[in-house]
């Protein structure tokens, strides 16, 4: 099924769709990673200054989420990348992404982080991002080397 007209919004993290798309994002990292190898963001923790946090939607509804947070001298961080269940293979993650991309770029940012999981299940996320340009590089931040991550960057 293609993708049709996709509608990102900056998101206040205040809708119920919203809040469970991240609830499920949790649970599914928890399910398939060590605890002290999750690094997902919580509700409270995407609602802070640094941290712009968009919605896609397709029609009225929920199809995906993704965040930016900023870091020192231009860096970002990509944070929250979702597609809800019924959406995946659609497309939807790359557009979300491109979206990502150019919020980055247009918002001075010099390139963008990221960590994702080693695991099995975090496959489809990783050939995403190599398959948009991302490289993968060393740990970065207060990240440390671990066996259930693996770190991308992109240079904008």
């Amino acid at each position: 099924m293609p993708v049709l007209s996709l509608r990102f919004e900056l998101d206040d993290l205040t809708r119920p769709e919203v809040i469970r798309l991240l609830e499920e994002h949790l649970e599914d990292m928890y399910a398939v990673s060590p605890a002290e190898s999750v690094h997902a963001l919580d509700l409270e923790a995407l609602k802070v200054p640094e941290i712009a946090f968009w919605s896609a939607w397709e029609g009225t509804e929920l199809v995906g989420c993704g965040a930016l947070k900023s870091l020192d001298e231009g860096d970002v961080e990509l944070k929250s990348m979702r597609t809800s269940t019924h959406a995946r293979g659609r497309g939807i993650a790359t557009a979300l992404l491109q979206h990502l991309i150019e919020q980055a770029r247009s918002a001075g940012g010099r390139r963008i982080l990221l960590e994702t999981g080693s695991e099995d299940f975090h496959a489809p996320a990783r050939r995403l991002y190599a398959g948009n340009g991302f490289t993968e590089r060393p740990p970065f931040g207060s990240y440390v080397l671990d066996p259930n991550s693996v770190f991308f960057e992109l240079s904008l």
